[in-house]
């Protein structure tokens, strides 16, 4: 393991060192769980730096407005400390960014580490020798740290998602649909019908559904995968299977702000990601989706998971990030473990 320093104190710096070589033996000890709420990072560097180049840069990259919100929320909020006051309080947060500057840096880089102190902890170093060059390697490796720590949050909901699972919930999927998310306790099935099922957790004022469904595909990958062949089936499934609280009234696309597709490949499954804004035809209800649309494994089906929010009282990026990490867990059937 690589040693490196942060802190001014030799002395807190030894110390701080002691802890990071300690867990070269993670495997070997029992670490506590991590603290702080979903979504929070803390970032370890000084007040200069923080105010200057390389804290815009930081705040530009991880405080930057999350997309298809109906508000305006940040990806992360963002908790800066300087390294006298990294104890061991914030030592157990579950997401931390450390900037060590030092003129003594010889070996500048990023480094992407976890469970160092606490689990399931994501820990990401910046080693510079000055300000402007630790901006740089924020700026170069923007992807690296932005993906570690959205990684690192889908995981830990997954984690739960898995030890506190409603495994009837995934046997009817697989039934249908050949793979299955995995869903915590507290979803229900609200509704099954041919090639569709509806999955829901539901408060007061909150809403956190999942569909799954299938349609046939064209073979033609540049159509199947195309945002208006996607947009085009999600609109006609759901008009049939998702209706308002009134009559005349079903969930549809809106149109105000055209969706944003991205392919991606996750685990080896690759698929076309679809974001964009569900509302009610004719009634007043809306709020944020995120879909995956991927072939069945005989190739004949487009197979579509889709995660959306409604909760009209409040924030509503950890509502996604939750809903959207369990889509983020399907796997086929004879992949999913045994429980």
């Amino acid at each position: 393991m690589k040693k490196f320093s942060f802190l001014k104190s030799a002395a807190a710096a030894a110390a701080v060192l002691l802890a990071l070589v300690s867990c070269g033996n993670s495997q070997e000890r029992l670490l506590p769980n991590v603290s702080g709420k979903a979504g929070e990072i803390v970032v370890v560097i000084g007040k200069e730096a923080w105010e200057g180049s390389a804290g815009n840069e930081i705040r530009s990259l991880l405080a930057s407005d999350c997309p298809y919100l109906p508000q305006r929320e940040p990806l992360y909020n963002l908790i800066n400390i300087p390294a006298t006051a990294f104890t061991n309080i914030f030592q157990l947060h579950r997401n931390i960014l450390m900037v060590n500057i030092d003129k003594k840096v010889t070996e500048p880089g990023v480094i992407v580490s976890h469970d160092r102190w606490a689990q399931p902890q994501c820990v990401i170093l910046v080693n510079a020798p000055d300000s402007d060059t630790a901006c740089s390697l924020v700026k170069e490796n923007s992807a690296l740290i932005l993906n570690a720590y959205e990684q690192a949050e889908r995981d830990r909901v997954i984690l739960n998602t898995k030890q506190y699972e409603a495994a009837v919930l995934r046997a009817g999927v697989n039934k249908a649909f050949g793979g299955s998310p995995y869903f915590p306790m507290g979803y229900s099935c609200k509704k099954e019908a041919q090639d569709f099922i509806w999955i829901s957790y539901d408060t007061q004022y909150t809403i956190q559904g999942i569909f799954v469904y299938k349609y046939p595909a064209t073979g033609d990958s540049g159509k199947d995968f195309s945002l208006d062949e996607i947009i085009g089936h999600r609109n006609a499934v759901l008009k049939a299977n998702v209706p308002g609280m009134f009559d005349n009234t079903w969930m549809t696309t809106a149109e105000a702000i055209t969706p944003e597709i991205e392919f991606l490949k996750y685990k080896g499954r690759q698929f076309a990601q679809t974001r964009g804004f569900w509302e009610v035809h004719n009634d007043y209800m809306g709020g944020p989706f995120v879909s995956h649309s991927f072939y069945s494994r005989d190739g004949k089906d487009i197979i579509v998971l889709e995660a959306f929010v409604y909760a009209p009282r409040y924030d509503k990026r950890n509502y996604l990030r939750q809903v959207e990490s369990i889509i983020y867990s399907f796997e086929w059937e004879d992949e999913q473990e045994k429980r």
